[in-house]
């Protein structure tokens, strides 16, 4: 992982996504891109995941990429 500012959060349900979802982190660090990645269901925790959406641009976030497996419509 880079130790620079992370530009891009990661975002997925539950911790069963992280098979799919690791994808998008190893392609980032091939680009040398740092990304926060973070479990928070829109579902399950709508608060957690709120804040972490909001507080995303303050936090020098510019690109959220979602994923929620079976109820990718969460996302």
């Amino acid at each position: 992982m880079s130790s620079q500012q992370p530009r891009v959060l990661i975002l997925m349900g539950s911790d069963s996504d992280w098979a799919e979802m690791s994808g998008a982190r190893d392609a980032l660090a091939e680009f040398g891109i740092a990304a926060d990645v973070r479990v928070s269901s829109a579902h399950r925790t709508p608060e957690r995941t709120h804040k972490l959406v909001t507080e995303a641009p303050g936090r020098g976030i510019e690109v959220i990429i979602c994923g929620a497996g079976a109820a990718a419509h969460l996302a």
